[in-house]
């Protein structure tokens, strides 16, 4: 439905279409009448800055990230907007990131290999989320193309908290892609005019090529500060075949593979767990105190064995027929079945 068709949308359509969108969790919108879920909706959208709880993760690199996350009612209505309303919008094939089916190993493999002399520039957006305001999220989000005016609105303010995409918002990632579509299929295309590989990995761009580094990011740069972006330049990385090259963690100098660390470290804990035993590994490394329950330990050593043999897998999706990892898979499956025996 275009826009000039919802000038014929009275008050009474508007509130019929945002009740057919199921917006309250079930076990609430069946006790209220649709008035009473609309004025519950509206007080949501006026006052979202009370339904969220700040609270930060360390970051890889050190420091933390400040993510803002929805209490459960909140929380509720946004997956709901993500299921009736953004799942399944069309984003740019450049964005990897967010996307069912796709992964890390996805971003980085259109980069893998490659010609004589090839070169890898990533860039970094700054406070990405905290970038994309109000605005952008309304028209990118909630287009008056797909939505009346006012259910437009409501959305929006559901969506954002102090006028902002929140980092935390299970809406968030899904908009974030729809509000980087122009951005990414402009680039992309002046990047295929130029025999340029561009793929995009939430607020991680990365270039591969032969090309002029510092053309590029003057090109990106002027885009993403007319969007209302800047750039991290201290996370900008130029880097020559003769370097490691790395795009979301994946070695991509020859062919898509997990750095030597990251296996190394793999193989680490492997033979600790074999020789001392996975508890007292985790006593070694301060993950377990000594001082736990039975109970709380075994959870602990059971939460330690499934991220351990998702770390395997992960090295095994690149590299399929590695006989060593598919040795610690087997082993690390045996010592969890092992532990759910109890």
């Amino acid at each position: 439905m275009s826009s000039e068709l919802w000038k014929y949308c009275g008050t009474q359509q508007e509130k019929e279409f945002l009740l057919s969108l199921n917006l309250l969790p079930s076990g609430i919108r069946e006790r209220m009448s649709g008035e009473a879920q609309l004025a519950l909706l509206y007080s949501l959208s006026n006052h979202t800055q009370r339904h969220y709880r700040e609270t930060r993760i360390p970051k890889k690199g050190g420091g933390s990230r400040r993510l803002l996350v929805p209490d459960g009612l909140l929380k509720g209505v946004q997956r709901n907007i993500l299921h009736h309303c953004l799942d399944g919008r069309s984003i740019s094939a450049h964005a990897c990131a967010y996307r069912r089916g796709r992964s890390p190993i996805d971003n980085a493999a259109p980069h893998a290999g490659g010609e004589k002399g090839r070169l890898l520039l990533k860039l970094d957006i700054r406070n990405f989320f905290d970038s994309i305001l109000f605005p952008r999220v309304y028209g990118a989000a909630f287009p008056e193309s797909l939505f009346p005016p006012a259910a437009a609105g409501l959305l929006t303010h559901l969506c954002c908290c102090y006028d902002r995409l929140p980092q935390g918002a299970p809406t968030s990632p899904a908009i974030s892609n729809l509000v980087m579509r122009p951005f990414d299929d402009y680039i992309g295309k002046w990047c295929e005019a130029r025999q340029i590989t561009y793929t995009r990995y939430c607020d991680d761009l990365a270039f591969s090529g032969l090309f002029d580094a510092g053309e590029v990011y003057r090109k990106v740069r002027g885009m993403l500060e007319a969007m209302g972006f800047a750039l991290n330049s201290r996370k900008t990385v130029v880097a020559n075949q003769g370097m490691r090259q790395t795009v979301t963690g994946l070695v991509v100098n020859e062919r898509v593979r997990t750095s030597a660390q990251y296996r190394r470290k793999i193989r680490q804990e492997i033979y600790y767990c074999r020789r001392y035993g996975v508890r007292e590994h985790l006593k070694a490394v301060g993950s377990l105190s000594g001082k736990e329950t039975e109970g709380e330990a075994a959870t602990k050593e059971q939460a330690f064995l499934q991220s351990l043999f998702g770390r395997i897998a992960y090295v095994l999706q690149t590299e399929p027929e590695n006989q060593e990892f598919l040795e610690y898979r087997d082993g690390c499956r045996s010592m969890l079945l092992e532990k759910e025996r109890g």
